[in-house]
């Protein structure tokens, strides 16, 4: 499986996108450092890129590599080599390599401007949301043979991730406000990837008080180790659910 990882994170690692895509994390980093003297403004910053740019870039350009390396797939089916380890080394490669320019476009400038607890949190949230979104990707990639539909599918789920689905708890908190929400809303919030990232980067950056009235309970129960443990798993979860339904669909489909 490593073997065939190594190949294909190397042949990634000379595209030009994520060249591209390291340089423009890079470059929006530095840029937000360098308008704000305060640290914490300019990592909330960094946050609103990170929660946009990195699953969106995340789950296309996943979505199109997938589909370019099918001649590749094809290849390693004809050798024996198991289908699951093709699957998992394709997933390892490209989580790996995307996040490594996450990691030296976002990681090194804020680390180097801003050492704190909070920068290794946004490192540890952008990294998880990278893996993912990654997953979703390759379970978008994996339940149709057409390359635009499937494209499509990754968009969708990045809009309601990203946009659609922050409405739609809006929605239920204003349709319901005569009743405490606390718990629903963190129930919901867990159905949110890109809603856990932010919840845990707002929290130690000590700014509950953006998130309306259930701050002060995110703040109580996330704000914990316990809580960070909670948002933790479950976007560990969030790869592995996606990531487990997709390798079946692979292991199945006929390519």
């Amino acid at each position: 499986m490593m073997r065939i990882a190594k190949y294909v994170i190397y042949d990634i690692l000379r595209n030009r996108f994520v060249l591209v895509y390291t340089v423009f994390l890079l470059i929006i980093t530095l840029s937000l450092f360098s308008l704000d003297s305060d640290p914490g403004k300019a990592m909330l910053s960094v946050l609103n890129i990170v929660l946009l740019a990195v699953p969106l870039i995340s789950i296309v350009f996943t979505t199109i590599h997938f589909f370019n390396s099918y001649e590749f797939m094809e290849m390693l089916l004809a050798q024996p080599i198991n289908r699951k380890t093709i699957f998992l080394a394709e997933f390892l490669a490209v989580s790996g390599a995307l996040s490594l320019a996450f990691l030296l476009g976002v990681g090194v400038p804020a680390l180097v401007l801003n050492p704190s607890e909070v920068t290794l949190y946004l490192l540890g949230a952008g990294l998880m949301l990278t893996v993912v979104f990654v997953a979703l990707a390759f379970g978008a990639a994996v339940s149709t043979r057409d390359k635009a539909k499937a494209i499509g599918f990754s968009l969708l789920f990045w809009f309601y991730f990203s946009l659609i689905y922050d409405g739609l708890i809006l929605y239920v908190i204003y349709s319901f406000s005569d009743y405490p929400l606390e718990k629903v809303t963190l129930s919901l919030v867990s159905l949110n990837p890109v809603d856990l990232a932010r919840i845990i980067i707002l929290l130690k950056l000590d700014l509950s008080a953006l998130m309306g009235y259930t701050g002060a309970f995110y703040k109580n129960f996330l704000g914990s180790n316990m809580g960070m443990l909670y948002a933790f798993v479950f976007l560990l979860l969030w790869t592995i659910t996606p990531l487990w339904l997709s390798l079946r669909r692979f292991v199945r489909k006929d390519i």
